[in-house]
């Protein structure tokens, strides 16, 4: 489970940036991908060509719907013996009421439909609004503890900007400390000068208690 930013040219030349946000499917993180769905636009709803809905993706959809979010339903593994391609598709058309070409077969082992997905990101998700200019918001969806550089927030920035020298402020508890790092996840933290709305990416604060950084909290300055 984890974030990704990654660029992507299509077929005519343009360029897009994609933040990526994984989410655990099991259930029993059910508030841990509350928060990630609440920090995107969209949502892939990713489905095993062998094993059909599955309770938790149930579960996860109805999230994904009461976040409002864009849904790209997707068939992966179609190339396996045991797909049922054709049984899923009326699965998932019933869970989310789509019509059948709203629906990609694809598989990440061979490369079956993935610039569908791609397209489909582009034409049925819509990009997040630039905010620089507004007063800073982000949303933490998830973080890690890193022995040298302390409790490090996984951020989404809805709202203005977050820089290296800028004072941070948890909105939950009011703490505040200087940002020393921001950067985005590509692959590893890659360091960058700022981080601006629509961006996902990470907040080093020298933050030495885990309890400060809480999923679902909003960092202003």
């Amino acid at each position: 489970r984890h974030p990704i930013r990654m660029e992507y040219k299509d077929e005519n030349g343009f360029n897009y940036i994609f933040n990526l946000i994984d989410t655990p499917g099991h259930v029993d993180f059910s508030y841990e991908v509350s928060r990630s769905l609440a920090a995107c636009e969209g949502a892939l709803l990713l489905v095993d060509a062998a094993q059909g809905v599955e309770a938790q993706t149930v579960s996860n959809t109805y999230l994904a719907i009461e976040n409002g979010l864009n849904l790209i339903p997707i068939i992966n593994k179609v190339d396996l013996q045991s797909a049922m391609v054709d049984d899923v598709k009326i699965q998932i058309m019933e869970l989310i009421g789509c019509r059948e070409n709203e629906i990609i077969e694809a598989s990440a082992k061979n490369g079956i439909g993935i610039k569908d997905i791609f397209n489909a990101i582009i034409n049925r998700i819509s990009p997040p609004n630039n905010n620089n200019n507004l007063k800073t918001r982000a949303l933490i969806f998830d973080s890690m503890y890193d022995n040298y550089r302390g409790a490090i927030a996984y951020v989404r920035i809805f709202d203005g900007k977050l820089r290296k020298g800028m004072t941070a402020k948890f909105f939950a508890h009011e703490k505040e400390y200087e940002i020393t790092e921001t950067g985005y996840f590509i692959l590893d933290k890659i360091k960058t000068g700022e981080l601006g709305s629509g961006d996902v990416g990470y907040v080093v604060a020298s933050i030495r208690d885990m309890s400060h950084i809480e999923p679902g909290d909003t960092i202003t300055l």
